[in-house]
């Protein structure tokens, strides 16, 4: 690895590590630098252009892992559940890749509950095909309900996978025990495949 790109990582590897611990609006740009054992403490913006930058090169590192761990796996079995592990379990594979310990799961989760970073993790979409041929077939098989119903599961099951790897991580720390993923991912994929799919109780009426 050459020094330039040695010196990028090294700032990426602190920049998640920080922001995980602390929060990435209680991280100084110069805090970061001095973690990643620069002496620069412009660093951030000599590589990345500034703190939009590095948080965009943080969630672009993300997605780009996720994506190509995803172009190793077999096809799906056709069903919703297939589909959803299609989706999630990239990520529990990414996840269970890094080093002990990890802090990818509590950055993304600070990013997703803080309303200035949000719109940067929503722009940091996997658009692969293979990404794309999954939501495409997932949405098709949820066809029969209601589209807002299923944009509001579809909402609150981000926001609990993020709380539940989050706290999966933080625990795995505190003990000094490795997380269970795959078990981890085998969870999700159970219960998002019963809330994305489950009947509605109460439709919506039709307009008149």
């Amino acid at each position: 690895m050459r020094r330039s790109e040695a010196a990028r990582t090294a700032l990426l590897d602190a920049a998640e590590r920080l922001f995980a611990e602390s929060g990435v609006a209680e991280v100084s740009d110069r805090r970061v630098a001095e973690a990643a054992g620069n002496t620069n403490h412009s660093a951030v913006r000599y590589y990345f252009g500034g703190r939009e930058g590095l948080l965009k090169a943080l969630m672009a590192r993300h997605v780009h892992e996720v994506a190509q761990a995803r172009v190793g796996m077999p096809p799906t079995d056709g069903s919703v559940l297939g589909d959803i592990r299609g989706l999630v379990e990239p990520s529990m594979r990414v996840l269970d890749q890094l080093p002990r310990p990890s802090w990818r799961a509590r950055f993304l989760e600070h990013m997703l509950h803080n309303p200035a970073t949000l719109p940067i993790m929503r722009e940091a979409q996997d658009t692969t095909p293979q990404a794309l041929e999954l939501r495409e077939s997932l949405a098709a098989r949820l066809r029969h309900l209601d589209p807002e119903v299923v944009a509001g599961r579809a909402l609150l099951i981000t926001r609990i996978v993020s709380t539940t790897t989050a706290e999966v991580e933080a625990r795995a720390e505190r003990s000094g025990e490795d997380p269970r993923w795959p078990e981890v991912g085998d969870f999700l994929v159970d219960a998002i495949t019963g809330m994305l799919s489950a009947p509605i109780s109460r439709p919506r009426r039709a307009e008149s």
